[in-house]
């Protein structure tokens, strides 16, 4: 009798405490209410979707692809335009670096292309000079020779 008893009591035990198959049963029951009450929503909701989408790609699409296709190359073209802008400006750039130092070099060759004349002015003066010096006393030698024959 204990036995029993004592089953019955883990029965009640059971009965009372544990809610687990009641849960579950509870739990499978709203799952497929849930899914068949909604499944037939979502699937309308899905095929709107769906058609929506269709006629967005028919209609939007190759619209949007020429007019993409229209402004990548405008862009392409400008950025083209800048590009050899720039280049441009490079080119300028060096053209004038390369004058400036054209310009140092022409004014250095020049600077001592008139050291060199002025040296070698100096020197044809001094070669006058002694050439002037030298027919001078020439003449004077000459002179006084004339000057002996006269007498």
């Amino acid at each position: 009798m204990m036995e029993k008893i004592a089953k019955d009591v883990g029965d009640i035990q059971s009965r009372l405490l544990d809610h687990r198959p009641v849960i579950s049963a509870e739990v499978r029951y709203f799952v497929r209410e849930f899914e068949e009450k909604r499944g037939l929503r979502e699937t309308r909701l899905l095929e709107n979707l769906n058609k929506t989408v269709q006629e967005t790609n028919e209609q939007m699409v190759p619209a949007n692809l020429q007019e993409m296709s229209q402004k990548l190359s405008d862009i392409m073209e400008a950025a083209n335009h800048m590009a050899e802008r720039v280049q441009q400006r490079e080119l300028e750039t060096q053209q004038s670096s390369q004058l400036q130092a054209n310009m140092e070099k022409l004014k250095e060759d020049w600077a001592e292309f008139l050291k060199e004349q002025q040296r070698l002015k100096e020197e044809v003066d001094e070669e006058h000079a002694k050439a002037v010096g030298e027919i001078s006393t020439r003449f004077s030698e000459k002179k006084k020779d004339l000057a002996q024959f006269s007498l």
